[in-house]
């Protein structure tokens, strides 16, 4: 049986590692010309992508890119005095397995764990997709697939070709972000630097095995705000919404012009009743993204990758029973991501000083406190820490060994694009 999965993120390597170990023939396309290095940002993996990146064999390597952060400083608006947080007793109190680790890094782990076996096609997308698996592609030559998967993130094209126009799916939480690289002139090692004021909060970290450093700008905005071509306009938003916060974050700002590498987006979930017609799913981002930087959607996406592969195949390949039991088995955990991801940004970004106060002080009094007071209160307090402690994955028998299978590009019309 014959896959094929848009995107070569995160959901589309580890599903096409686990389709390939259960015995299917798995060609991934991505629109990049390469394996995107494009700066990214740090991301979270919860216990069970750790479990299922330890079946991989792939936790060693990502144990060894983790950011290393596991200290805090946090500046209020109008206040001189910081608050300084001890981040390991916050990670530990959250989860019982957790690691950070930037996002590209995960990335190209997991596309490395199935390099050999799988079909991987760069600089090229598809453009129609009928019905019987026939697809058509921007660059190569038209082939024909058994099923067909969006992986391809929060913008799919997967799922406008399917289920048609974004709006129709996507809800903004009312809040966009932004991320940049500048140089690490402030000789960041695992310490993260944020500054909070009402309505937005900027931080800047480094990680131990980076040159630069990274900001992240979160920020209340209007609906839809993500002007996803725009970029001068994106980066005059952020800098409207950052202005005399901190001279700190000025300089961080004066960055923009600078950077090689640049993202802006509106931070917005993906709401569908289901995530499956014909042979065509999506897995995600593309399905159920409960939005990017506040709600854990790479852990998301790594369990519906691996859950996908796994109920494909149990039914041996057959969709009409496959993509139900996968969206039955991820529908507690997708709405659970979604209420976390809107506590997350409620706390994140303060909408009130007394909200402002809140996030430095609680920060501070969890991370004074003895393990288990802090890990109860945090527990207590925290929808995102509950969901990803209580999330269980069903323990599907173990797949055989994939043969070896061949990397194809978009610009290689030969025998690698046309075979099977």
């Amino acid at each position: 049986m014959r896959i094929l999965v848009s995107g070569a993120g995160i959901a589309g390597p580890v599903l096409a590692y686990w389709l390939t170990r259960h015995g299917f023939s798995v060609t991934v396309v991505e629109r990049a010309p390469t394996p995107r290095r494009t700066g990214g940002h740090a991301v979270d993996l919860f216990r069970p992508a750790m479990n299922i990146s330890e079946k991989m064999g792939v936790l060693p390597r990502i144990e060894e890119r983790a950011t290393g952060t596991n200290r805090m400083t946090v500046y209020r608006e109008g206040t001189r005095r910081s608050v300084r947080v001890d981040l390991s007793k916050i990670f530990s109190a959250t989860s019982d397995r957790h690691i950070e680790v930037m996002r590209d890094d995960l990335s190209e782990i997991y596309c490395d764990a199935a390099r050999d076996d799988v079909e991987y096609i760069f600089g090229d997308s598809i453009t129609a997709i009928s019905p019987d698996g026939d697809v058509r592609f921007e660059n190569a030559a038209p082939r024909r697939f058994d099923l067909v998967v969006g992986a391809d993130g929060l913008h799919s094209n997967v799922r406008r070709l399917t289920f048609g126009d974004e709006p129709r799916f996507s809800t903004s939480i009312g809040a966009s972000f932004g991320v940049l690289t500048l140089p690490n002139t402030s000789g960041l090692d695992g310490e993260l630097s944020i500054h909070v004021g009402v309505g937005r909060t900027a931080g800047m970290y480094g990680a131990r095995h980076l040159r630069d450093a990274r900001v992240l700008f979160l920020f209340r905005s209007e609906p839809e705000l993500g002007h996803h071509h725009d970029v001068p306009r994106q980066k005059e938003l952020l800098r409207s919404a950052f202005e005399g916060l901190h001279p700190d974050v000025d300089r961080w700002l004066d960055e923009l012009d600078r950077t090689q590498a640049f993202y802006f987006d509106s931070i917005t979930q993906v709401r569908m009743d289901n995530w499956s017609r014909g042979r065509v799913t999506l897995v995600g981002d593309a399905g159920y993204s409960p939005g990017p930087a506040v709600g854990g959607s790479t852990s998301l996406g790594v369990v519906g990758a691996y859950v996908l592969a796994a109920e494909l195949a149990r039914t041996d390949g057959d969709h009409e029973r496959a993509f139900p039991a996968y969206e039955r088995a991820m529908a507690e955990y997708v709405r659970g991501s979604r209420a976390a991801a809107l506590s997350a940004a409620k706390t994140l970004i303060p909408n009130s000083r007394l909200g402002v106060h809140g996030l430095a002080q609680g920060a501070r009094l969890i991370s004074a406190l003895p393990a288990g007071p802090s890990r109860a209160l945090l527990r207590l307090t925290t929808k995102t820490a509950r969901l990803h402690n209580s999330m269980n994955v069903d323990d599907y028998p173990p797949p055989p060994k994939p043969s070896r299978g061949r990397v194809g590009r978009a610009d290689d019309p030969g025998g690698r694009l046309g075979a099977g």
